[in-house]
């Protein structure tokens, strides 16, 4: 095997993708933002489409334009932009990459470009329902509906979506949900009213995908669940992708009381074989995970022993036979006893989310699967 690899099963993702839309009227955005949550951007993408989403998000337009590029002509949501992108921002009106609009400056933004393109913008009005991130705030929210109204009168921006994002949808019940979803039914009125009318209304994330069939609207955004991964409890028929395994390095037989690695945080507590593992911080691993973070070796669990360093760690394996070049997996599905993503958050006090998001662009993916 290669000496580190992260296996991306891409027939699981189309598989998570079919299971999502079976479960609900919607239509399916999925979102590849961050390389794909790590899985890696055009692979996840195309094997998104595969499984029947109809839609694909990022969060970032440069992200959207690799996609287009790639030849994946679906339609395209790209989220967060700063002034300073006005140039990507008519590189992505040219290439239909459809555009989230938060407040006045991003709409004038989009109808300068849309003006230079000769061209009307593509684009999502966002309201700000609760989460106090992106999106326009309520108070603000009538006059940037007025102005959207009168551009897409002129021909420059055709409003496509309104949406909003939830901030407690991975605690179902939570009373957040239900404010949130009351305030974007009456951000739709109001935009209804000034005579904003979109395709699509969307405001579910994965939790609210998989627990809250009254928000889906007309499309959900599911993100972390195409992956595998999911964000509320129970089983969802959802199968994680990615596997993260490096082969053992070094394999060596050391007496009791030796210190394993910087700190001798870790002292082998008998005659014991250690055995190290080429992934460290520099690849994603978390550093805090040191004497914490699971490993399967040789069918066994084994932990970490010590600190994670910046390109390797060690695991302590007692008398297990280990050879040089054997795979010692950090996590996958946890189908063969293997540990999970949320194992390892759990080991380092963080979410799934960002186990497989972090991990670096020097670990090699390895597709398999057909799509």
């Amino acid at each position: 095997m290669l000496r580190t690899e992260a296996v991306v099963d891409l027939a699981a993702i189309r598989g998570n993708v079919a299971t999502l839309n079976a479960s609900t009227g919607a239509d399916v955005m999925a979102v590849v933002k961050a390389d794909g949550y790590g899985h890696g951007l055009v692979p996840s993408a195309r094997a998104a489409v595969a499984g029947g989403a109809t839609w694909l998000g990022t969060a970032i337009v440069s992200e959207a334009l690799d996609l287009r590029a790639a030849g994946l002509d679906v339609p395209l949501l790209a989220w967060l932009w700063t002034p300073d992108e006005t140039g990507t921002v008519e590189r992505a009106l040219t290439a239909g990459v459809d555009l989230s609009v938060s407040n006045e400056w991003q709409l004038a933004a989009v109808v300068t470009a849309a003006r230079a393109a000769g061209r009307a913008a593509r684009v999502h009005l966002k309201i700000d329902t609760g989460l106090s991130r992106n999106g326009c705030y309520v108070d603000d929210w009538p006059e940037l509906v007025a102005s959207a109204a009168k551009a897409q009168a002129g021909g420059e921006v055709e409003v496509i979506g309104v949406w909003s994002h939830f901030a407690y949808a991975d605690e179902p019940g939570h009373p957040t949900i239900a404010r949130q979803v009351e305030a974007f039914r009456a951000a739709l009125d109001v935009a209804g009213r000034a005579g904003v009318e979109p395709e699509v209304r969307h405001l579910a994330n994965s939790a609210a995908t998989l627990t809250l069939p009254e928000a889906h609207f007309d499309l959900v955004r599911p993100g972390i669940a195409v992956y595998g991964l999911s964000p509320v409890d129970g089983d969802h028929g959802l199968v994680p992708a990615m596997t993260l395994r490096g082969a053992a390095a070094s394999v060596k037989r050391v007496r009791a009381g030796e210190g394993v690695s910087y700190g001798h945080e870790y002292v082998t507590p008998r005659e014991t074989t250690l055995v190290l593992v080429p992934l460290g911080y520099a690849d994603g691993i978390p550093r805090h995970a040191g004497n914490a973070g699971p490993v399967w070796v040789g069918g066994v669990r084994a932990t970490v022993s010590g600190r994670v360093c910046m390109d390797q760690f060690v695991v302590d394996v007692g008398d297990l036979e280990v050879a040089e070049g054997d795979p010692v997996v950090l996590f996958g599905p946890g189908r063969d006893g293997e540990p999970t993503a949320q194992d390892w958050a759990d080991a380092a006090g963080t979410i799934h989310y960002e186990i497989v998001t972090r991990i670096g662009p020097r670990v090699p993916r390895t597709y398999v699967g057909d799509v």
